[in-house]
């Protein structure tokens, strides 16, 4: 399954800003979406309409006016990765079949795989709702990565 550029700047984005606020250097101070598109390399355009879904979403607060910007709506140990993908509309579904039809096949059938990849979509949003935003700003990850690997070998 790949994930779309939506889902992966959109995490990008708001680890910028949980690691901006997490580092004291912001404060309660709101973080503008320039500074982010300046230090993650994305477009500000883009960058505003995925601001304009996690706020629909519940998921970062905006400040007007001199000094305003963006804030989590809540602490990033709340948040989770999934929770960030699916308010930018990025479908965690690994299956060609559409949500209103049963099977991907051309009578409307299921293919013999069809099992196997909407359990793969299952375990990787599973994963994703067990990673919050602050074990990626905070390099959780790695270290479990590290560890995993260590234990295979």
């Amino acid at each position: 399954m790949r994930l779309s550029t939506k889902g992966r700047y959109a995490v990008m984005a708001m680890a910028d800003l949980a690691r901006r606020q997490g580092d004291g250097s912001c404060g309660e101070r709101a973080v503008s979406l320039a500074d982010i598109a300046e230090r993650q390399q994305i477009s500000l355009s883009y960058l505003e309409q995925l601001f304009a879904r996690l706020r629909r979403k519940g998921l970062v607060k905006s400040l007007r006016g001199p000094g305003g910007g963006y804030l989590l709506a809540r602490a990033a140990e709340e948040t989770n990765i999934a929770e960030i993908v699916t308010a930018v509309d990025e479908p965690l579904r690994a299956t060609r079949c559409g949500v209103k039809t049963k099977g991907c096949m051309m009578k409307g059938e299921r293919c013999m795989t069809h099992d196997l990849w909407e359990e793969m979509g299952r375990q990787i949003e599973g994963y994703l709702a067990s990673v919050s935003l602050a074990d990626v700003t905070q390099g959780r990850l790695s270290a479990t990565t590290r560890a995993a690997e260590a234990a295979v070998a």
